[in-house]
């Protein structure tokens, strides 16, 4: 009866938890592009946000803690940062991706800084996982 009620933690397949994983760091990707779109719309600069909503993404649908997923969501969510740079604040000299990715150390401090911090975030939102499902076997976080 106890395990009905209370199914292991990594009862999904690795396979379809790394599928869905991904789906999840897709989905807060997306997100986060058009959220930092529009916030630097209005002003704000929130370039980590693409990165670090599709690590949450990520991480919210991981069952089992998993180094490579989340090393592979940390460079996408980097990757992501440079892309969500380059459509909004391409360089007026030439706003193709190809010359932005090539100066791209030409970038402030700032701009560097919170691709990183990005990268950082997709990484560790997966790495961590979701609310405790990443405890040690045979134990169970508080509920």
């Amino acid at each position: 009866m106890a395990a009905i009620m209370n199914p292991p933690l990594n009862s999904r397949h690795p396979a379809m938890d790394t599928a869905l994983s991904l789906i999840g760091a897709a989905a807060g990707g997306v997100a986060g592009y058009f959220v930092f779109g529009w916030l630097a719309g209005q002003g704000f600069y929130a370039l980590a946000l693409p990165g670090v909503l599709a690590g949450v993404g990520a991480g919210l649908l991981t069952k089992v803690r998993s180094l490579p997923l989340a090393i592979t969501c940390g460079v996408l969510a980097f990757f992501l940062g440079v892309f969500s740079e380059w459509r909004h604040f391409p360089f007026t000299k030439d706003g193709s991706f190809h010359y932005f990715v090539t100066h791209l150390f030409d970038l402030r401090p700032l701009t560097l800084i919170m691709i990183a911090l990005g990268g950082l975030g997709g990484f560790w939102f997966v790495w961590r996982g979701r609310g405790g499902a990443c405890a040690p076997a045979g134990r169970r976080p508080a509920q």
